[in-house]
């Protein structure tokens, strides 16, 4: 039999400083059947100086205007070829050089079509400090309500189930990987499995934490993924999803 292969898209805008980390992250797996996708919002800071010096290893690349990194995302999934697919931002890395391989065989002998794992997010500059460890668990129908989420960096997903059930809702600016999760584990129930070990390392600053107003507006947004699924929700959850980082802490 064919072994898998895996198409792993990175969406940056502007991030020259540490998309080489990324990049180097994948070109480190000993995974063999993986195709890297670049997909630019129109970089000026010398971002695509960065490509180019990597261009050779690249699947697609792409240079154009785009509507948010949640557009951006799309573009790498409709061109995706891989039976499996991860997105690796352009601020993360991968924790090893064997999370693919790791995936690859998780989902494989599991018969799952969702896999994640557990997530450290590390200094912006020292990337040995972890600042916050997030330890994720499997998941059981229902837990979404009571603030549950994996952690969307290690979320690997079969290709089929975007062709199925639909790509992000780029409407969301900041919370469409949470509409997502919810939509394919909470809403369509998909067959999936946690990896309990850190599959990515990502530096602190992400757009949902970066101000307390992107962070009012990630939970309104949360909100607003529960009635676009027509799923029952109330304001405990919004609490509970907040009580959750915090866990993170410890």
């Amino acid at each position: 039999m064919d072994q898998p292969t895996v198409s792993i898209i990175t969406a940056v805008f502007n991030n020259a400083r540490t998309l080489a980390s990324a990049i180097e992250s994948v070109r480190a797996q000993t995974y063999p059947a993986i195709e890297h996708i670049i997909i630019d919002g129109g970089s000026t800071d010398g971002t695509l100086e960065v490509i180019e010096r990597y261009r050779a290893g690249f699947a697609k690349v792409v240079s154009e205007p785009d509507r948010g990194i949640y557009d951006a995302m799309n573009k790498g999934i409709a061109r995706a070829t891989g039976d499996i697919v991860g997105i690796l931002n352009s601020d993360d890395f991968y924790a090893s050089p064997r999370v693919i391989e790791t995936v690859v065989r998780t989902m494989e002998e599991k018969g799952v079509d969702v896999v994640w794992g557990d997530l450290e997010y590390v200094g912006s500059e020292d990337t040995t400090r972890v600042v916050r460890h997030w330890r994720s668990s499997p998941y059981a129908h229902g837990k979404f309500r009571r603030g549950w989420m994996p952690p969307h960096p290690t979320f690997f997903v079969r290709r089929s189930l975007y062709e199925r059930y639909g790509h992000f809702r780029d409407e969301l600016r900041i919370a469409a990987d949470y509409e997502l999760m919810l939509r394919f584990l909470e809403k369509e129930r998909v067959s999936s499995c946690h990896i309990p070990e850190v599959l990515v390392r990502m530096r602190v600053g992400g757009a949902s934490n970066r101000s307390v107003a992107n962070i009012i507006r990630a939970n309104r947004e949360a909100w607003r993924a529960w009635k676009m699924n027509e799923l029952p929700v109330s304001p405990l959850t919004i609490i509970l999803k907040l009580g959750q980082k915090l866990l993170q802490f410890i």
